[in-house]
């Protein structure tokens, strides 16, 4: 599958989205922001793994408070968008929450965590758009428990202008953007890390 091939169905998701404006009196307005699920599964072509994606209630209930007015509740957006990026790299994923829910058999796992959201607004910028920035970690293992690699996958998006309803409205879209580029990414690089690549290679000519 080409690299085209494999970003064009992140790039055309559509999804839900909730926002609600808090007016803040003079000093601005806050914005809180919920991404909500909506997004489609993934066509690609996964390789016969059997792996397991953790999950932990911290990621899966992870709200980034970008400043003091600010938040951006991405966390069941990114649980459903990264689980279906992970089903279009393995022939088997099991979605868990912890570790000791393993099924026998496993291969690898993966464990994802955010480390870090930042958000830039027009008013911050000489830009005339919103932005975000999201930087995950994937701690990946054998089933064994045997460290393989910890993979720092950032995601960016933006708007395509500030001509949006409301300052909720442009983070809203920006975010959304950012998730798209991390499924997208995952998708076209996780087989090219060096340690996964030598992983794949040595159980395959072992299995």
């Amino acid at each position: 599958m080409t690299r085209r091939a494999m970003y064009t169905p992140l790039r055309t998701l559509g999804v839900l989205v909730a926002v609600t404006l808090v007016a803040a009196g003079c000093a601005g307005s806050s914005a809180h922001v919920r991404i909500e699920p909506g997004f489609p599964t993934v066509v690609a072509q996964p390789r016969e793994i059997h792996a397991a994606v953790v999950f932990q209630q911290p990621f899966r209930d992870f709200v980034a408070q970008t400043d003091a007015k600010t938040s951006i509740d991405i966390g069941a957006a990114q649980v459903e968008l990264l689980g279906n990026a992970f089903r279009g790299l393995f022939s088997r994923v099991d979605i868990v929450s912890a570790r000791e829910q393993l099924a026998p058999g496993t291969e690898l796992v993966i464990i994802p965590s955010v480390r870090e959201v930042q958000l830039s607004s027009p008013s911050e910028s000489y830009l005339n758009v919103f932005e975000v920035w999201i930087k995950y970690a994937l701690e990946i293992e054998t089933g064994e428990g045997v460290p393989i690699d910890t993979w720092f996958l950032p995601a960016y998006g933006k708007t395509q202008d500030s001509m949006l309803t409301s300052r909720s409205e442009g983070i809203e879209e920006a975010a959304i953007v950012a998730l798209r580029d991390a499924g997208a990414k995952l998708l076209l690089d996780f087989y090219r890390i060096p340690a996964i690549h030598g992983w794949f290679e040595r159980e395959r000519q072992t299995g």
